[in-house]
């Protein structure tokens, strides 16, 4: 049975071609027996399997194998039983794609690292799924890491033939004007800016299908079977869910209602509360908080994860301060804790850098706070261009 297991992955291997190289790819120890990449839905957790299996062994070395959950060899024959006769027959790194359709994954997993000492496993999982909260089995042992979608740098270097490198918010904060200055002298960053706010985020876009509604699916597929399933949530509820996404992705910016919302959807607050959660650990929301105060707290604001959802669901959306807000705290996600500011700033990010987005010059400057501007170029001191901050990862 391997043989056919051995042919699907050559084929794949053959076929995969990444737009772009990742940077995590680069940052992941490859070397830990047990490695968990978790990320939206559509971002391509795929692709970057294929990639690495095409990168460091080929199509047709047998010490690395693809393999996919969806496959029904699985209702029969259990994860460990088929890691194991792979390991047997000279295996060395399997990749696990979407481990979350199996059942009992984590008791496997641990079986696999306990028992399979010569094993490599690297296996991809939804943004949902909460790798050491939720599976204690894998304390200690497994490896996580995010795979975004495309950051405004990758998405940049791809359309426009560059190879910018990223940077971090330290350098833009003390180099933007050099920055600006390298990368001004082969490409003007604001020709391709909004089209990455509409439709950058997501590889998908290369595909020659409509994008808003491969998009529209893409998030139906995330309520759907990602929070669902892995939430273990009734099929009746469903309804409630997607009522409540579509409420919150349309509604004016703000302190979300969860009275109004619990009204509407005539269901608990808590309930409200913990669905918000699960829309954010699916990477449709990301919630925002006020200094000293989290989760199971009502946020401050919620956001949309990106701007690309925001076109989907709105797709004649014209307030450009919160576009432009939703893409600053998307572009520090995952790297920086982004909080809500006061009257002076948007955003507090690692509790101690101050930001206020800005669609004009600001009249009056305080000394504490970088002003991010839209629609620049280049910047001068405080006063950074907001599509820099894209070049973070």
């Amino acid at each position: 049975m391997l043989d056919s297991f051995y042919k699907t992955h050559q084929y794949l291997v053959e076929r995969t071609v990444g737009p772009i190289r990742h940077a995590l790819m680069d940052e992941i120890d490859w070397h830990k027996r047990l490695i968990g990449i978790k990320g939206s839905r559509g971002v391509g957790k795929t692709t970057f399997l294929l990639q690495y299996a095409k990168e460091n062994f080929g199509p047709k070395d047998r010490r690395c194998l693809y393999i996919n959950m969806n496959n029904f060899y699985f209702q029969e024959k259990t994860l460990f039983q088929f890691a194991q006769e792979f390991m047997q027959a000279g295996g060395q790194v399997l990749l696990i794609d979407q481990v979350f359709k199996y059942p009992k994954w984590s008791h496997e997993l641990r079986h696999i690292y306990e028992r399979c000492p010569r094993l490599r496993v690297v296996f991809t999982g939804s943004s949902v799924m909460r790798l050491k909260d939720d599976n204690p089995e894998l304390n200690g042992i497994a490896a996580s890491y995010n795979l975004r979608g495309f950051s405004f740098r990758e998405y940049l270097n791809l359309r426009a033939g560059t190879n910018f490198r990223s940077h971090t918010i330290r350098e833009i904060q003390n180099r933007h004007e050099h920055i600006a200055d390298e990368v001004l002298a082969k490409v003007n960053p604001l020709n391709y800016f909004k089209e990455y706010l509409h439709h950058g985020y997501y590889p998908f876009f290369l595909d020659k299908r409509n994008f808003a509604e491969n998009l529209l699916k893409t998030i139906n597929m995330m309520i759907e079977v990602d929070i669902l399933h892995i939430k273990q949530i009734d099929l009746k509820h469903l309804g409630k869910i997607k009522k409540m996404f579509y409420l919150l992705a349309t509604s004016d910016y703000g302190t979300p209602n969860i009275s109004q919302l619990s009204q509407d959807m005539q269901t608990s607050r808590a309930t409200v509360v913990n669905y918000i959660k699960y829309l954010s650990d699916a990477h449709l929301f990301n919630m925002i908080y006020r200094l000293g105060e989290e989760f199971p707290k009502k946020p401050a604001n919620i956001l949309l994860h990106n701007t690309n959802l925001m076109y989907a669901m709105m797709p004649d959306y014209s307030d450009e301060q919160v576009v432009m807000e939703t893409f600053f705290q998307n572009a520090l996600w995952g790297r920086h804790r982004l909080q809500r500011g006061d009257r002076s700033c948007s955003f507090v990010v690692d509790e101690e850098l101050k930001f206020r987005i800005c669609l004009e010059q600001p009249k009056r400057k305080n000394m504490d706070v970088f002003y991010v501007l839209a629609g620049v170029k280049e910047g001068l001191e405080q006063e950074i261009p907001l599509w820099m901050y894209g070049f973070l990862y």
